[in-house]
């Protein structure tokens, strides 16, 4: 699987296998929730929210940028991702939101409002 931008067509994910057996993602503090390479489709329901998104490792986000409102870039060891999508293709689209702040585990949630995949 490859994403790319629903707006301009620009990848922005290496290419991903989707992992299949859920024991592998890590919940903890500080520490990569998704397994780098792999991609998890969630079920309707992530951070308390109604939300269509895949969860992928932060190294395999390409071609991004951070959001220019920085009003959307809180957190305090890294991006808590509470005030909106934070991460945007090289093209100013936004495209997900990034969750490295200390006390969660670390992924990019890819909304699929914004993305195609392939």
């Amino acid at each position: 699987m490859i994403a790319k931008c629903k707006t301009c067509g620009m990848e922005v994910t290496r290419s991903l296998k989707e992992l299949t057996n859920n024991k592998l993602l890590n919940n903890n503090d500080g520490q990569d929730y998704v397994p780098k390479g792999y991609y998890v489709k969630s079920d309707g329901v992530f951070m308390d929210q109604q939300e269509s998104i895949i969860l992928i490792h932060k190294e395999d986000l390409v071609n991004s940028n951070y959001h220019s409102n920085e009003r959307r870039l809180n957190g305090c060891c890294g991006y808590d991702g509470l005030d909106g999508m934070n991460r945007i293709c090289l093209q100013n689209h936004e495209i997900g939101t990034e969750y490295s702040d200390c006390w969660m585990s670390h992924k990019i949630a890819l909304n699929l409002d914004c993305i195609d995949i392939i």
